[in-house]
């Protein structure tokens, strides 16, 4: 345990109200009780996430919204950034790619953790939703190059924003991954933060289709066997080369 690595800061970024708590809230937890800064970006505000037809978009993104910040309350995020994007719509354009270089640079990040933009057949029952991979491609592209960058989106410091290099990211994954984070000690952190979305929750309940808090807990299990975890998360991590990096590889390099 003693080698855990715990970031200074973390920026999580991803498309709905709720898509942190079912990949990374067990993550997000365990760095912040080891004292990291973490704050959630979310690209949508879930406007079209309630199957209710007496419930407006307007409405619904009122309470996606508030179960959102509760959830983050509860993982120990300092605050949640929505983007304003549209539900179900979500692309990678220019104009999400600039938002999250705005955040990244506002935030300044040590890592960012994202969804994996390459999985469309998660397995054999679920297409991923478009919207995520549209969010991971847009905070990777976000990432690299354009946040560290102080000539892509100049604009930008004029608002103080000035260009960030991200250390890590830390990109989810279903099952490709290579990094294992123990959440064991926080399994039950990331259950009571995905039942803080109770529209969504019920709506699971009265489809009868799965109960979300025993899915969460079967799926971490999963993930940690063979790995000495009771329950962990999985990720695919990539190690940028910044300043720091060519800083301490530049005599090996020349060399």
């Amino acid at each position: 345990m003693s080698d855990f690595y715990v970031p200074e800061s973390a920026l999580a970024v991803f498309a709905h109200p709720d898509d942190i708590e079912f990949s990374c809230a067990g993550t997000m937890a365990r760095w912040a009780k080891a004292g990291c800064r973490i704050r959630y970006v979310v690209c949508t505000s879930g406007q079209v996430g309630i199957r209710n037809a007496e419930t407006s978009p307007e409405q619904a993104k009122q309470i996606r919204e508030s179960e959102q910040r509760r959830a983050a309350e509860i993982a120990g995020a300092q605050d949640v950034v929505f983007l304003g994007e549209t539900d179900g719509i979500l692309i990678a354009d220019l104009a999400l790619r600039k938002k999250i270089v705005a955040e990244i640079r506002r935030f300044r990040p040590e890592v960012v953790v994202c969804p994996d933009p390459t999985v469309v057949f998660a397995n054999e029952n679920y297409i991923n939703h478009p919207d995520h991979r549209a969010a991971g491609l847009a905070t990777l592209e976000a990432v690299f190059p354009a946040a560290g960058q102080p000539n892509v989106f100049e604009e930008l410091a004029e608002e103080g924003l000035q260009a960030h290099k991200t250390r890590k990211v830390y990109v989810t994954s279903f099952s490709q991954g290579d990094t294992f984070v123990n959440i064991t000690d926080t399994i039950d952190t990331k259950v009571e933060a995905l039942m803080a979305h109770e529209s969504q929750m019920k709506e699971m309940k009265e489809l009868g289709s799965w109960d979300a808090a025993e899915r969460i807990r079967e799926w971490a299990a999963e993930n940690g066997k063979g790995k000495e975890m009771d329950f962990a998360e999985v990720y695919k991590v990539i190690t940028l080369e910044n300043d720091e990096w060519w800083s301490e590889h530049k005599g090996k390099l020349n060399g």
